[in-house]
């Protein structure tokens, strides 16, 4: 599981996790020749040799699958919301800290998956370790004030004016507002 923690191999190779061999080998080779140290206009050794520890992890069945247990837990870990980290008086800032979360989970997800873009309530309940309850204020205050959108079949995506607001709003820090669950 060592490759999972040091890079998201997905987010290196530019590709969905539901990726197709012939889709990692075509995207390896432009990423490889773009960064091949070779190339006097684009070449970067660190990145090429990162573009192809990914592509040999991703492109042997094996090796995929086993770096793929690890991607998944790191990757619902990521979005937990710990509320023993909010130094607040009140619940006002762990509000605050979900919204934040929520939107950056669906622009993540609007990002890598633009032809599945929404999410579920119990995805959230799943992803930010709270129960649906504590979500659905947080969820009405997003769409009530345009962040939001309910699509027809009740998955929740992030607007145009949820994107401006978090890109506007966005602390640069994750980990203080995100821990992993032990």
């Amino acid at each position: 599981m060592a490759d999972v923690i040091g890079e998201d191999y997905y987010e290196v190779l530019q590709i969905s996790p539901n990726a197709e061999p012939d889709t990692i080998n075509r995207v390896f080779r432009i990423l490889a020749q773009r960064f091949h140290p070779d190339n006097k206009d684009t070449g970067n050794e660190a990145r090429f040799r990162v573009i192809h520890q990914a592509y040999q992890v991703l492109s042997d069945p094996e090796r995929r699958a086993q770096y793929d247990i690890g991607h998944l837990q790191a990757r619902d870990n990521r979005w937990r919301v710990d509320p023993s980290e909010v130094d607040a008086a009140n619940d006002f800032e762990l509000e605050q800290m979900v919204r934040l979360t929520m939107l950056e989970v669906l622009y993540t997800r609007r990002r890598r998956m633009a032809n599945n873009p929404g999410l579920f309530t119990l995805d959230f309940e799943e992803l930010l370790g709270r129960p649906r309850e504590h979500l659905e204020f947080t969820l009405w205050y997003l769409v009530q004030k345009g962040m939001l959108k309910r699509t027809d079949d009740s998955k929740f995506m992030i607007t145009a004016d949820g994107v401006d607001f978090l890109e506007r709003n966005y602390r640069g820090q994750p980990q203080k507002r995100l821990s992993p669950k032990s």
